[in-house]
C-alpha cells in the first residue's frame, strides 16, 4: 500500500526527480515526458466523467434513459481505465531494468478488453462515410481531446523507445495505447449515438461551397439588433 504523507519535498527544485528505483534524472528527460502524458491523459478522462454524471437525466417530457445508461457504461468503464493508467504510469517511471517484481503490469488482457467493448459498441453503431469532426456534446467532446492525448502518449512512448532502445518500452504496453486511442474514439461516438446527437462529418474544401466568412453576418447584425430573421 502506498503511504503519503507530504506532497512537497523540495527534492525537485533543481529541475531532477527519481525514478521509482530512486534514480535521479532531470525533468527534461524523455522518461518523465512520458510519464507526464500518462498523468495528463488521466486527467482529461477525469474532465470526461464529470461531464457525464452532469448531464441532466429528465427533461419536459420524463426520464431520458439512454443518458442514464450511457452514464452506467462511461463511468464503469473509465473508472476502470483510469486505475490502469496509474498502473502504466507505474511502469513507465521505472528504469527498464528495474521493474520491481510486486508490480503488476498491463497485459495481453488489458488490450483485448477494450476491443471487446469497441466491437460491442460498433454493434450499435452505422459505419462512417468520411472522417468525423471533434465536436459534440461536452463528454463527447472532452473524449475527442483524451484519444488525442493517448496518440501523443503513443508518440512518445515511441520516442522513448528511440532514446533508450528496444527495451524501453514493453512491446504489450504500446499496444495497450493505441487500443485505448481507438476505444476513446469509438466509444465517443456510442454516447453520441445514445444521445442521439448528430455527428459532424467532415466535408473536403474540394468539395464545400464557397466560403465567405461570418463578416457579413456580423455587419447585419449590428444593424438588425431585435431582428435575426434574415441573418
Amino acid at each position: 500500500m502506498v503511504r503519503i504523507t507530504r506532497v512537497y519535498t523540495g527534492g525537485g527544485d533543481k529541475g531532477q526527480t527519481s525514478l521509482v528505483d530512486g534514480s535521479r534524472r532531470m525533468k527534461s528527460d524523455p522518461r518523465f515526458e512520458t510519464v507526464g502524458t500518462c498523468d495528463e491523459l488521466n486527467s482529461i478522462l477525469g474532465c470526461v466523467l464529470m461531464e457525464v454524471k452532469r448531464m441532466p437525466s429528465h427533461d419536459d417530457g420524463g426520464d431520458r434513459t439512454n443518458v442514464q445508461r450511457v452514464e452506467l457504461v462511461v463511468v464503469e468503464a473509465l473508472g476502470r481505465i483510469q486505475h490502469e493508467l496509474f498502473d502504466l504510469g507505474a511502469e513507465l517511471a521505472c528504469p527498464p531494468e528495474d521493474v520491481p517484481e510486486y508490480m503488476t503490469l498491463i497485459g495481453k488482457e488489458q488490450s483485448e478488453l477494450l476491443v471487446k467493448e469497441m466491437d460491442a459498441w460498433l454493434e450499435d453503431l452505422e459505419p462512417l462515410t468520411s472522417f468525423i469532426l471533434p465536436t459534440g456534446s461536452p463528454p463527447v467532446a472532452t473524449m475527442h481531446v483524451g484519444r488525442c492525448i493517448a496518440r501523443r502518449l503513443e508518440r512518445s512512448m515511441v520516442q522513448l523507445l528511440e532514446s533508450e532502445g528496444k527495451d524501453a518500452i514493453r512491446p504489450t504496453a504500446l499496444v495497450y495505447i493505441n487500443r485505448l486511442s481507438d476505444w476513446l474514439f469509438v466509444m465517443g461516438r456510442w454516447v453520441s449515438g445514445m444521445l442521439g446527437e448528430d455527428e459532424t462529418l467532415w466535408l473536403p474544401l474540394g468539395k464545400r461551397s464557397s466560403e465567405r466568412g461570418v463578416a457579413d453576418r456580423v455587419n447585419k447584425m449590428r444593424s438588425n439588433d431585435d431582428d435575426f430573421s434574415d441573418l
